[in-house]
């Protein structure tokens, strides 16, 4: 199954819309980074974008009726290309313990972190995992989402990671929003297998990525020290290679230990965090065609350094941003917020922010018709209370006010 395959709710509305102030489209057929057309105006039909331009050029054989939007901005809609929404519990706790000076090590190594979202996660059934699940995905969709990535991880088991996809699947098909299913059994070793990392990866790399291949677009792998080498990262792409699957890497957050350069050399997705990644592991990446996903939440919640993203950006690489969603590490929803903090604390310019909350979080998973607004691509919107930049300037407030999902507006004030 590829990225653009992502099976999604069944919408294929068509509308026209005029009067948008600003329409950030992202096409490169326009000019500067965000493509930016005044006084826009637009039309789809059957779910796919048909026209875009100068509202006083909106054609006359409209589709729809014309929704006015009043001189309200309008962009692509958000694609959250790291997540791990769904889970069971809370860390709250932990998160005081930080604040009070204990380090994201030393909880995970007291087994904390990762390993109590597992135990929370294993002792829930598939029914009431989807209903602790689904609250968060109507939040990221009111606020503008439209494509979100699923992880798995927190099961760390056959019959829980089973279940994590399953939810992703069913919720994927309840809701308006399109769901990319990732398999991330090589979070960190399961709980039985502390000892014996590798007898747990046989597990991940066997009979656990057998029952699941056939459901995700994707294979993860933490590759850190504080979960897999280099090495036994390796394994992960082998097996995912052999299901004909993509990888996505976790790499270098907490330290560089050659992950970003590996997830180049194995022509992964994506490589996710980067914290210490080099200015060669950048270039590799650039070359190699692998995405750089940013997730500043994490460096905000652990109070860690932020990665230099400006650095990243001018070395090429296409760059992503994320707000990888989890109970412990970035308790963030919102990409909005992730593109204040992209700006705030990664160095890219407002522009760059939005850009890479949109067309690059698409081209990290694959989903080359979203995350632009040009004819042929999916009529995914957010409409803004607001200037674009404003997404940057004003973290405080919830500026999207409508989401169109495949030419139906789904979420937010109906227009």
């Amino acid at each position: 199954m590829t990225s653009d395959e992502v099976p999604g709710p069944e919408l294929g509305g068509s509308l026209a819309i005029t009067n948008i102030g600003s329409l950030v489209t992202n096409d490169p057929e326009r000019n500067g980074l965000l493509g930016i057309i005044d006084d826009a105006a637009l039309t789809a039909v059957d779910g796919v974008i048909t026209w875009v331009g100068a509202a006083a050029d909106l054609p006359t054989d409209l589709p729809a009726a014309p929704m006015d939007v009043e001189g309200r901005s309008m962009l692509p809609g958000f694609v959250d290309s790291h997540t791990h929404v769904a889970y069971a519990g809370d860390r709250v706790d932990e998160y005081v313990r930080r604040m009070e000076g204990a380090t994201y090590e030393e909880i995970l190594a007291a087994g904390g972190g990762i390993y109590r979202t597992v135990e929370a996660t294993r002792g829930v059934s598939l029914v009431d995992l989807i209903a602790v699940t689904m609250p968060r995905l109507e939040r990221m969709l009111a606020a503008g989402t439209t494509t979100v990535e699923v992880k798995s991880g927190y099961g760390l088991d056959i019959a829980t990671e089973s279940g994590i996809v399953a939810a992703a699947s069913a919720l994927g098909m309840a809701l308006p929003i399109d769901i990319v299913a990732t398999f991330l059994g090589a979070h960190v070793a399961g709980p039985e297998f502390r000892d014996d990392p590798e007898a747990y990866l046989a597990l991940v790399n066997g009979p656990m990525l057998d029952a699941l291949a056939d459901r995700v677009s994707f294979v993860d792998v933490f590759c850190d020290p504080v979960a897999f080498d280099v090495g036994q990262a390796h394994t992960v792409a082998d097996a995912a290679a052999r299901h004909g699957l993509g990888l996505r890497v976790h790499a270098d957050q907490t330290g560089r230990i050659g992950a970003a350069a590996f997830a180049a050399e194995v022509g992964a997705a994506s490589a996710d965090h980067l914290d210490h990644a080099a200015d060669d592991d950048l270039a590799a990446m650039a070359e190699a065609g692998t995405t750089a996903v940013l997730v500043p939440g994490v460096s905000y919640s652990l109070r860690t350094p932020y990665p230099d993203g400006r650095r990243i950006w001018d070395s090429g690489v296409t760059v992503a941003i994320a707000t990888d969603h989890n109970p412990g590490t970035s308790p963030v929803e919102t990409m909005s917020f992730v593109i204040s903090l992209a700006v705030a604390g990664l160095g890219l310019t407002p522009d760059e922010a939005i850009w890479a909350a949109t067309r690059g979080g698409a081209l990290s998973l694959g989903c080359t018709d979203r995350g632009i607004v040009a004819p042929g691509h999916l009529a995914d919107l957010a409409l803004i209370a607001g200037t674009p930049t404003d997404l940057a300037h004003r973290p405080d407030r919830t500026l999207v006010t409508t989401v169109v999902k495949r030419g139906m507006v789904v979420g937010g004030f109906e227009l």
